[in-house]
């Protein structure tokens, strides 16, 4: 059996790294937080083997597949087909959900165009994306959107003055002339002038035609009331637009289609149904009891459908996801649902020799699902495959059969092969992974005295039974429990609505262009270009890669990718400005003996020891409080993961220095090493030690540990959760009855103990 062979790696900060791995195996990378981990598995091994899977298929195939780079590498020997699962979230249009992700939808729909009473028709007659099924009130959404014209129109204005709140409406625009330039009202009396008849015409009128004028002559155009306009034009847009813009968002409101209550069908689809119950009743249940509904058809011409269905659903229920419902929206999922929902999809296949990649699988998970977790890589490797996962959980790295550790610290600090060995060895090296394994769990002995108490009452969304919980202030709070036990409902949703002042820091994406970086966001380059422009009295614009300093041939883009039809295409450093993004003029000027582009190339650690000016160090001394300093201060954001990115949106907090916060973590550690969640506990106890109120979801025991109060919900998923089963100090969850968090803590702590037993037997008299 021949190992993966790469050889003389470059890719991102990889330092000409080569190392065998063994085909399959289990095989683990580790090592701190941009250390190289991804791009020696994702950048490197992935890439490789996805571009040389494309060389497979004719050129006209080629141009039409996504088109791939190969990596910088010297050699990449031995490769076998690769499927990633990564990280990224499944997404999907409003149309999609976890029954038409997993296409389990589609087998109940032919369920019931064969077994129904009455029937509707072909499958298709019980699809919510076609027109033969879908509502057509809503057009299968489940829900219509309406103009809220409380929001839509300023009272006190005029037509003239924009009295019409909605961009495509402002004054000026051919559209608002239908109103303003018509003849049909008075464009300088403010709208709570307005008679009925007037306000009718404005809002809802129709049937006939009015004159516009542009430079170009009079048109004739046909009348349309704002509200009936903005509701064809945008509100009910096709499928792939459904979702509201945040234009829209300001001026509409969302609720329950009236006609099919939710359900997205039609009445023919509505009114189909198997024992009692029509396809949209059976998408609502939770899994696990879905499974137990459709073991109880005994149709001999439904067992085909429900075979298959029930084949898939209980994979699904043995990853931990049996509280999951079909009609969930995929939007909806968290990372670590759609990681394992896409897993599972490979279960069922029977091929065999894959590589499979995954990227933090244990992601979102409680240590009581981790098992699960294990059980679905051992399934995979064990079918003859090859598994490859980058991951940070003590229990995954545990199964491997073998471990690659990166390092020996992040960015240009990495990039190196520290181990690779079994999972026994790595424990008692001398690497960072190796000590940290070693390390005890440790409970905080002596909690911090809360000043006050955050009341959540009545809480009732989701799965929540109407709980009423105290959150203490002035303290670290771990709010745990099972994946789908109501954590996130309860302090991202549930908190902010009844306590406005809440500052939720969760992993989604930042929302910039690809040309924002770290010191774009925290507004660090603005006064550095300010500094610039100052000692040489130039415009500031001109060391801006947007603006007037951009290099002409690339754009400020620092590279210029050719498209090569056919071929994949290639990505060159810029010849004109070397990569550097900027023109001559920008980088023959100077700052503390640096150009423009120099600053950029520095990490934030090297640029705090040069600039001391207070808008500077602010933003660089908040990315080194968060762990951040390694990154360079041009690093595109597209390039940083879920937990980089969610420190950099706390760096962009505490630039600010505000004190008597309450800040919410969604799961803080995704994306750490052990010894980077060290670094996040001392910086989430320096906030409170501010006067901060700081809350974290997390089922990372270590947190967990350090915490001062623990709010732990379940005591399961879904419909068997929603309830808090504890409040109080780690010390006291230990003993806590009928709470999984309280087992593995008590796991841990006794593992640990005889861990430490083992190693003082073991030394010297």
């Amino acid at each position: 059996m021949n190992d993966i062979v790469l050889r003389g790696a470059r890719v991102n900060n990889l330092r000409d790294v080569s190392v065998r791995i063994p085909k399959q195996r289990l095989t683990v990378f580790t090592g701190v937080s941009g250390s190289g981990k991804s791009s020696l598995v994702f950048g490197t091994i992935a890439a490789e083997s996805q571009h040389q899977l494309n060389q497979m298929f004719p050129a006209f195939v080629r141009h039409r597949l996504a088109r791939r780079e190969r990596p910088d590498a010297d050699a990449v020997e031995n490769l076998s087909t690769a499927v990633v699962v990564d990280q990224r979230p499944v997404g999907g249009n409003s149309r999609s959900t976890v029954g038409t992700m997993t296409e389990i939808h589609p087998l109940l729909r032919v369920l019931f165009s064969r077994c129904g009473t009455p029937g509707a028709g072909p499958s298709t007659a019980y699809s919510f994306n076609d027109p033969q099924g879908m509502c057509p009130e809503c057009d299968g959404l489940g829900h219509v959107a309406r103009v809220d014209v409380g929001r839509l129109l300023d009272e006190d204005r005029t037509l003239n003055e924009g009295a019409i709140r909605f961009p495509p409406y402002k004054v000026g625009t051919a559209a608002w002339q239908l109103y303003a330039e018509s003849g049909l009202f008075d464009p300088d009396k403010p709208l709570r002038d307005f008679t009925e008849r007037e306000r009718e015409l404005l809002l809802h009128g129709g049937g006939f035609r009015v004159k516009r004028a542009s430079r170009r002559g009079v048109y004739q155009n046909e009348y349309e009331g704002v509200v009936r306009a903005i509701d064809r034009r945008y509100l009910k847009r096709r499928p792939g637009k459904g979702r509201l813009d945040d234009a829209l968002e300001e001026i509409a409101v969302r609720g329950v289609c009236p006609a099919c209550r939710g359900a997205r069908l039609n009445a023919a689809a509505l009114a189909s149904t198997i024992d009692g119950r029509n396809i949209a009743d059976l998408t609502a249940m939770e899994i696990t009891d879905l499974i137990a509904a459709l073991e109880r058809i005994d149709d001999p011409i439904a067992a085909p459908m429900t075979s298959a269905a029930l084949a898939a659903l209980r994979r699904i229920e043995a990853v931990g996801l049996g509280y999951l419902s079909l009609d969930r929206a995929t939007s909806t999922l968290s990372g670590g649902e759609g990681q394992r929902l896409k897993t599972v999809r490979h279960l069922g296949s029977s091929l065999t020799d894959l590589t499979f990649i995954f990227d933090e699988p244990s992601v979102g998970l409680h240590p009581r699902d981790v098992h699960r977790l294990g059980d679905l890589l051992l399934e995979l490797r064990d079918k003859g495959n090859t598994v490859l996962v980058v991951e940070h959980h003590r229990d995954i790295i545990a199964l491997a059969d073998h471990v690659i550790d990166m390092g020996p610290g992040a960015g240009a600090r990495g990039g190196h092969l520290v181990f690779e060995g079994p999972v026994t060895a790595l424990r008692e090296s001398d690497t960072l992974t190796g000590r940290m394994l070693r390390r005890p769990l440790r409970l905080k002995d002596v909690p911090r005295r809360p000043t006050g108490a955050l009341t959540i009452a009545d809480a009732g969304r989701h799965n929540l039974r109407d709980i009423t919980v105290d959150l203490p202030t002035g303290v670290l709070t771990a709010v745990t429990g099972v994946a789908g036990s109501g954590k996130s409902t309860l302090v991202s949703r549930v908190l902010p609505e009844q306590h406005p002042d809440t500052v939720l820091i969760d992993q989604s994406a930042i929302g910039v262009s690809t040309r924002s970086t770290p010191a774009t966001y925290l507004d660090v380059m603005d006064p550095v270009r300010r500094l610039f422009a100052a000692a040489h009295g130039v415009d500031a614009g001109l060391f801006s890669f947007n603006s007037a300093g951009a290099c002409p041939a690339c754009q400020g883009r620092g590279e210029i990718q050719t498209d090569l039809a056919y071929l994949e295409p290639v990505t060159t450093t810029c010849e004109v400005c070397g990569g550097h993004r900027y023109r001559p003029e920008a980088l023959q000027y100077t700052l503390h003996g640096l150009t423009i582009a120099d600053v950029l190339e520095m990490t934030a650690a090297e640029a705090l020891a040069v600039f001391e000016e207070a808008p500077v160090a602010d933003g660089l001394t908040a990315l080194r409080e968060v762990g951040l300093d390694h990154l360079t201060l041009g690093r595109s954001l597209s390039t940083l993961s879920g937990g980089e990115r969610q420190r950099l949106k706390l760096a962009e907090r505490l630039r600010k220095r505000e004190t008597g916060g309450v800040y919410v973590f969604d799961e803080p550690t995704t994306g750490l090493h052990m010894a980077d969640v060290e670094g996040l506990l001392a910086l989430l106890d320096r906030l409170v030690d501010r006067g901060h109120t700081v809350i974290v979801i997390e089922h990372d025991l270590d947190v967990v540990a350090r915490a001062d109060h623990v709010i732990d919900l379940g005591p399961e998923a879904g419909s068997g959760g929603g309830r808090v089963i504890f409040e109080g100090p780690p010390t006291a969850l230990v003993d806590a009855a009928g709470s999984h968090t309280a087992a593995h803590l008590r796991r841990e702590l006794t593992a640990d103990a005889a861990a430490d037993a083992e190693r003082a037997a073991s030394r010297p008299a």
